[in-house]
């Protein structure tokens, strides 16, 4: 049976948020698939030009959760 994609099935796939079965038909596709395989080629080449985002909390917020946690324990106990 042949599977049409999306966009979104494409891009789910490039963020890793694909089940092993859609990964794999995915895959299976891409080989079979020359339009497929172009647009997928589109948006990875999209993809890696994207900026890489890191996120770290500062000193104080992760002092504030833990002091609120420790509150909370307190409270409960």
């Amino acid at each position: 049976m042949e599977q049409g994609f999306t966009h979104n099935d494409l891009i789910k796939y490039i963020y890793k948020e694909t089940s092993l079965t859609e990964t794999l038909e995915i895959e299976y596709a891409l080989e079979e698939d020359l339009n497929l395989a172009e647009q997928f080629k589109s948006l990875m080449q999209s993809f890696l030009q994207l900026p890489k985002a890191t996120f770290a909390p500062s000193k104080l917020a992760l002092q504030n959760i833990l002091g609120y946690s420790s509150q909370q324990f307190v409270e409960t106990t």
